[in-house]
């Protein structure tokens, strides 16, 4: 029994290391392409060393961190579902197995930007990668809270909060580009 116990709790660990590299990956990817989207403003010698580097950078992020991340975060999480079926059971783990299905589609929309990226080199606009660099924050609070709080959530207030962040989170990105603009 102890070392069932023992393998399930080592599952639960490496399962929430590879979430926190994970989650870390995805907020650095999406920042790295802001910075690569605002190197175009820049004179044509500094963008294409600061673009040639930004690519560096974002291939080895995404390849050797946050993809392997992805695949052992939901391995090791199948496998404690696998230990443990009673979770499937329990309506809260109906909706993070959800939230987790639109993440690893948010992690192949950034797959499909980083490709566009490399082949094309063009890229969307910064204030477009500032908000789709949101997008895992609000994940974030979601899993979390539901994790924590599970069946005890109320959902109205749960979805509002959640609304309630998003919004702030546009009028700061929005605030902080009329900051920006104001400086140049």
């Amino acid at each position: 029994m102890y070392f069932s116990s023992m393998n399930f709790l080592t599952l639960k660990a490496l399962h929430i290391i590879f979430v926190v590299t994970w989650f870390a990956g995805l907020f650095y990817m999406f920042r790295l392409f802001v910075y690569y989207a605002e190197a175009n403003t820049k004179e044509e010698k500094e963008k294409s060393i600061l673009q040639a580097q930004f690519i560096i950078m974002m291939k080895r992020l995404w390849y050797a961190i946050s993809w392997p991340s992805a695949i052992l975060a939901t391995g090791f999480g199948t496998a404690i579902l696998f230990l443990n079926p009673e979770y499937l059971k329990m309506p809260y783990m109906h909706i993070k197995l959800s939230f987790v299905v639109l993440l690893i589609i948010y992690q192949i929309y950034g797959e499909k930007l980083l490709g566009e990226i490399v082949r094309t080199g063009v890229s969307k606009s910064s204030q477009t990668y500032r908000i789709l660099n949101e997008v895992p924050t609000l994940f974030l609070i979601a899993i979390v809270f539901l994790i924590v709080l599970k069946n005890s959530l109320d959902w109205i207030w749960a979805t509002v909060g959640i609304m309630a962040i998003a919004i702030v989170l546009s009028i700061a990105i929005k605030l902080y580009k009329r900051y920006r603009d104001s400086k140049h």
